[in-house]
């Protein structure tokens, strides 16, 4: 059954993601770079908007309506984020000090963007399951399931920092990434009547809100422990970011 043998391939991305996150939150119990892990999951979610999900949408779309879906994601949470406060520094009447989490308030548009991503994620690799010749439908999980490790690393190092303990980031994770496997079932059923061209315009928004929080996540990380430590992890995210998944492109086109 073609059901049956598609959903195996949005199940392998839920399970690499899963192990991504499980990654960054092991990565910040090692007391020596815990401090570090926050601005390089930071550098990641920026390194898989800006690499991995911009020229995707580019492809698709175009650069123009790329750059005005991206625009659109971030100034949608930042408009959230005038009377919800997301970012922590933004958030004058906090008292920061006392806070238990050091990114209190990324939690929930975090996992939002997150869940979404994978959703489109499971639906694009079962879409490439019903239709395209076997190299397809072998190199695109991969290459998903590639870009699923530093997205998941970024999850969990991030939820780590904005919820209270690591079970409950734990769960979050699994249930943002979960997601992959729903969007693979209900992509099995549906992508035969509506295609995967919609999936680049949610995407898109999805974009700038990961750029919106792993900009403010560094900033957090700049204001308080200062700027050589927070760029320099940073920075090392992006690029390992970039190097997997523009690699990951490469190997499989």
């Amino acid at each position: 059954m073609p059901g049956a043998s598609g959903i195996v391939a949005p199940a392998l991305a839920t399970a690499v993601g899963l192990a991504g996150a499980a990654l960054g939150l092991w990565l910040t119990g090692m007391r020596r770079r815990a401090r570090a892990v926050v601005p390089f999951s930071a550098g990641v979610l920026l390194g898989v908007a800006l690499f991995g999900l911009a020229p995707e949408l580019a492809v698709e779309l175009g650069w123009s309506a790329s750059l005005l879906l991206f625009a659109g994601g971030y100034a949608l949470l930042f408009l959230l984020n005038r009377r919800y406060p997301v970012c922590p520094t933004c958030a004058h009447d906090h008292d920061h000090v006392a806070c238990s989490t050091e990114l209190h308030g990324f939690a929930g548009p975090l996992i939002a963007a997150a869940a979404l991503h994978s959703f489109l994620d499971g639906w694009s690799i079962a879409t490439v399951q019903l239709a395209v010749p076997l190299g397809l439908r072998v190199a695109v999980p991969l290459a998903v399931a590639l870009h699923k490790v530093p997205e998941g690393i970024a999850l969990g190092g991030i939820l780590r920092a904005a919820v209270k303990t690591r079970g409950a980031a734990m769960a979050w994770c699994t249930l943002a990434e979960g997601t992959t496997l729903a969007g693979g079932a209900l992509g099995l059923l549906m992508a035969p009547h509506l295609g995967t061209r919609w999936i680049t315009y949610p995407l898109g928004i999805t974009a700038g809100w990961l750029f919106y929080l792993g900009y403010h996540a560094v900033h957090e990380e700049w204001r308080s422990r200062g700027a050589r430590p927070a760029f320099v992890s940073a920075l090392a995210g992006i690029a390992g970011a970039a190097a997997i998944q523009r690699g990951a492109e490469a190997l499989f086109r």
